[in-house]
C-alpha cells in the first residue's frame, strides 16, 4: 500500500470497542521534532542526556527505541542513527523499548511509536541522529565547564571527550549528570552520510546473544504469579455473533474455572491453557451468522469479476487518453489476473495477558503499534487511558497482522475483567489462521495496445476486491477513496506510457480484512510485471530489455533493474532445465528488482536462486538489510506457492500448516541481495523486496513452461506440460 499519501495506513489508531466490536478511532499527537530534546528526567541512578539516551557511570549507553522489534533489526538500526552523531563506543550501547505508558504521560516525548509501511528509520532518521547530536554537544558541554574551557576546544569520539590544547580526556559517564542538567541546544549538528563511521557498516544486532541463549520473553513467555489461562473460540462463520454456550457441557472438566461470553466468542478459563483449550473444544456453542452462511469464494469472484465491467470506477492515475489511444494501437492485448486472500501466520499466535484491577489495568501485548494496544485496552475496562500500563513483549513475527486492530487485547480484557487475577489468552493456531485479518483478495483486468515496434501506446488496468481500508473505516463505504488501493500503479507507476489509466472498484465483503507485508503492492505488481511480459513476448523483445526502454526516464528503476540482471548474468548460461524471470517496482519509498532462476519438472516448481536489486536511499546497517531481503523472499515466495485462504459456507476453509502451507527450509532458494544506495531519500527495507518475487517467478515459469500464469497460488496451477 502506499507509504504516504492522504491516507497513511498508519496516520490513525483503530481499537475495536468493548461493546460489541465497533470502531473507536483515535488519532495520536503529532510528534513535535523538538521532542528529541526534551529536557532530560532522572532514570534511576542513570541520568537522561535527551529522553533519547541514558548514560551510566560505566558509560553503558541505554538508547530508547520507540518502534517495535519483531525480527527485523529495527532496534540495532535506530541505535546505530543516535549513536553515530553521539560518538559513543558502540561495543557499550544497549537498546531499550520506550513504554507507551510514560509516552503518554511525558506528552508524547516519543512521538509515534508503531511499527509499519517498511518506514521505522525513514520516519525516525532525522530526530534520531538530532537526538544523538544534541546529547553529544551536552556532554561536550559539561566536560568543558568542567574544565572551564571554551567548548570549541572540545571533541568527542568512542565515549570520551578530549580537550586538545591540554590533552585532557573525561568519559561520558562522568560527565552525563552533569550533562543532563545543561538545556539542549537547538541546533546541534548532524553529520553527513558521507561521514558516518559507524551506519552504513555492517553490524550485528543487539539482540542476537540474548535471542540464541533464550533470554527474550514474548508475550506468549509471560508468566505472572496465580495467572489463569484463557482458550477462545469464535464464530467460524465472519460476522457471526455468539448465541449461546452450554456450560454444562464442560461440567466437572478439571481445572476449569469459568466460562465468559463475548459478542462473537466465547473463552474457558482454566488453571492451564491445555486445560482450557480443551474444555473449549468441548464446550456446546451455538452461532448466529448474521446472514453470511452461504459467503463463498465463488460468490466473492462474482462479484469482484463483474466490478471489473463496472460503468462507474475510481480513478487512482489518469495519463493523455487511453480511451482515444487504444484503437489507433497495431496490437492490442487484454489479460485477467487474480490473487486470493492471504493469512499472516506469524509464528507466535495473537495472544495477550491482561490484569485489571479497581486501580487501573495492565496488559502484556506484542504489538506493532503500542498505543493503540493501550487504547484497545483502556475502550475494553471502561478506563482513562492513563490508568493502563502497556509491558512491550518481543514479537513473535508482525507483517502488520498485531498493527492498527488489536482485537486480541480487546478479548483479553474482557475475559480478565471477569477474574481478579491476571488471565493470558492464547489463540490456538486454528483460531490464529482461521480468524485472521487477511490481505485482500483481487482481480484485475489489463488492457495495452502497442504501436508498430511492440512498445506500449496505451494501458488501462481496471482493479476490484475488497479494500482493507474500508474495512478498517467502514463508515466510509465503498466509495471510499483508498489510494493504497492502487499502489505501485498510481503515483510510483515506472513506465513511460503516454495514454494509462488505473482505476479501481471496491466491493466489500464480510471476510475481515487488514494490514499485509506490502498489502496491494503484492497484488499490483504480480498484474502488471505479469502482463508487461506479455507485452515484451508479443513485441518479441526480451523482457529485461523491454523493461530498460521503458524506464528510460526512471534512473531510480533503472539502476536496479541493471543491477539484478548484471549479478544474475541475465542472458548468460544457466542449468539445463532452469529459467529465468524478472520484475521490478517500487514500494514504501525504494526500489526493488529481482531476477529469480527456477525450473518446473514432473509438475513441480523449485526456485533455485533469487537475486534482489535494492536502492532504499541510505542503509544504516548493510547486514540487517541483507537478512530482512532473505526473510521478505522467502515470505513472498510462500505465499507465491501456497498461499491461499478460501471462504466456503461464510468461513475460512484453512485452519493450521497442513492446509495452509508454509516454505520448508530444504525448499529455500539461494538469496542474493544486492544493495544500489542512491544516497539522497530515506526509503523502507522490509516490504519492496516482496512484491517483486511472485512475477518474476511467474515470468521464469513462462520462460519454462510457455504457459501464463495468470493466478495464484502456484499449487493450483496444472504445471506438468509445457505449452
Amino acid at each position: 500500500m502506499a507509504c504516504s499519501g492522504e491516507l497513511d495506513r498508519r496516520s490513525f489508531l483503530v481499537t475495536a470497542s468493548a461493546a460489541g466490536g465497533g470502531l473507536a478511532l483515535g488519532f495520536a499527537i503529532p510528534f513535535v521534532p523538538g521532542a528529541a530534546v526534551a529536557p532530560a528526567r532522572a532514570a534511576g541512578s542513570a541520568p537522561e542526556v535527551t529522553c533519547w539516551v541514558v548514560i551510566a557511570a560505566d558509560d553503558t549507553v541505554t538508547i530508547r527505541i520507540a518502534h517495535a522489534e519483531m525480527g527485523q533489526g529495527a532496534q540495532t538500526g535506530l541505535a546505530m542513527l543516535v549513536a553515530e552523531d553521539l560518538e559513543c563506543d558502540w561495543a557499550k550501547v544497549r537498546a531499550e523499548s520506550v513504554s507507551p505508558s510514560e509516552n503518554l504521560q511525558r506528552g508524547q516525548v516519543w512521538g509515534d511509536t508503531s511499527t509499519g509501511a517498511s518506514r521505522s528509520i525513514a520516519s525516525s532518521q532525522t530526530y534520531l541522529r538530532r537526538a544523538g547530536a544534541t546529547a553529544r554537544d551536552m556532554l561536550i558541554a559539561a566536560a568543558a565547564a568542567r574544565w572551564n574551557v571554551p567548548v570549541a576546544q572540545c571533541t568527542a569520539a568512542n565515549s570520551k571527550i578530549t580537550h586538545a590544547p591540554s590533552g585532557r580526556s573525561v568519559t561520558f559517564g562522568a560527565v552525563a549528570a552533569d550533562a543532563a542538567m545543561i538545556a539542549p541546544p537547538a541546533d546541534a549538528a548532524v553529520k553527513q552520510p558521507r561521514d558516518w563511521t559507524l551506519a552504513g557498516t555492517a553490524r550485528k544486532r543487539l539482540d542476537v546473544r540474548d535471542k540464541i541463549t533464550g533470554q527474550p520473553v514474548y508475550a506468549i513467555d509471560v508468566r505472572l504469579p496465580g495467572m489463569l489461562y484463557a482458550a477462545i473460540v469464535q464464530c467460524p462463520v465472519f460476522g457471526g455473533v455468539l448465541k449461546s454456550a452450554a456450560e454444562s457441557s464442560i461440567a466437572g472438566m478439571n481445572g476449569v474455572r469459568g466460562v465468559v461470553r463475548l459478542p462473537d466468542a466465547v473463552a474457558v478459563v482454566a488453571d492451564s491453557w491445555w486445560r482450557a483449550k480443551r474444555a473449549a473444544d468441548a464446550l456446546r456453542v451455538d452461532w448466529d451468522n448474521r446472514g453470511n452462511g452461504t459467503v463463498s469464494d465463488e460468490a466473492i469472484a462474482r462479484q469482484v469479476l463483474a466490478a471489473l465491467t463496472a460503468p462507474k470506477a475510481q480513478v487512482g492515475r489518469a495519463d493523455g487518453n487511453a480511451a482515444a489511444a487504444l484503437p489507433r494501437a497495431a496490437r492490442t492485448l487484454t489479460a485477467d489476473y487474480a490473487v486470493p486472500f492471504l493469512a499472516h501466520a506469524t509464528m507466535e499466535p495473537q495472544t495477550c495477558t491482561a490484569h485489571v484491577r479497581a486501580d487501573g489495568v495492565e496488559i502484556w501485548a506484542p504489538s506493532q503499534d503500542p498505543m493503540t494496544a493501550l487504547v484497545t485496552a483502556a475502550v475494553a475496562a471502561g478506563v482513562p487511558n492513563e490508568k493502563v500500563t502497556v509491558h512491550r513483549m518481543m514479537l513473535g513475527g508482525g507483517f502488520g497482522r498485531r498493527g492498527p486492530i488489536q482485537e486480541y487485547v480487546r478479548q483479553a480484557v474482557d475475559i480478565a475483567k471477569n477474574f481478579d487475577v491476571p488471565v493470558k489468552m492464547v489463540w490456538s493456531r486454528e483460531q490464529d489462521i482461521a480468524h485472521d485479518l487477511y490481505r485482500p483478495c483481487g482481480m484485475a483486468r489489463l488492457t495495452a495496445g502497442l504501436d508498430a515496434g511492440g512498445m506500449p501506446l496505451a494501458w488501462t488496468i481496471r482493479l476490484a476486491g475488497p479494500s482493507f481500508v474500508a474495512a478498517l473505516v467502514p463508515a466510509f463505504g465503498a466509495n471510499i477513496i483508498d489510494r493504497s488501493y492502487v499502489s505501485g500503479l498510481g503515483d510510483e507507476w515506472p513506465y513511460d506510457v503516454p495514454n494509462y489509466l488505473v482505476d479501481y472498484v471496491v466491493c466489500p465483503t464480510p471476510v475481515p480484512l487488514g494490514v499485509w507485508r506490502a498489502i496491494n503492492y503484492t497484488q499490483n505488481a504480480f498484474y502488471r510485471e505479469c502482463f508487461l511480459d506479455e507485452l515484451a513476448h508479443a513485441a518479441g523483445i526480451d523482457p529485461y530489455l523491454y523493461r530498460r526502454k521503458l524506464l528510460a526516464n526512471n534512473p531510480k528503476s533503472l539502476a536496479v533493474l541493471d543491477a539484478a540482471a548484471k549479478k544474475a548474468d541475465w542472458g548468460g548460461p544457466l542449468a539445463p532445465g532452469v529459467y529465468r524471470g524478472i520484475a521490478v517496482n517500487t514500494a514504501c519509498g525504494s526500489y526493488c528488482a529481482e531476477v529469480v532462476e527456477a525450473s518446473v519438472a514432473g509438475g513441480a516448481v523449485r526456485v533455485h536462486r533469487v537475486v534482489a536489486a535494492l536502492d532504499s536511499g541510505h542503509v544504516v546497517n548493510p547486514l540487517s538489510v541483507e537478512m530482512q531481503t532473505q526473510g521478505a523472499v522467502v515470505y513472498a515466495l510462500t505465499a507465491a506457492l501456497y498461499g491461499e485462504i478460501t471462504i466456503k459456507d461464510g468461513a475460512a476453509e484453512q485452519s493450521n500448516f497442513d492446509t495452509y502451507e508454509m516454505l520448508r527450509i530444504a525448499d529455500a532458494p539461494k538469496v542474493e541481495t544486492v544493495m544500489v544506495p542512491s544516497g539522497d531519500f530515506w526509503g523502507g527495507v522490509g516490504e519492496p523486496p516482496v512484491p517483486p518475487l511472485a512475477p518474476a517467478l511467474c515470468n521464469a515459469i513462462f520462460a519454462a513452461t510457455g504457459k501464463r500464469i495468470r493466478s495464484l497460488p502456484l499449487k493450483n496451477q496444472d504445471l506438468g506440460h509445457a505449452i
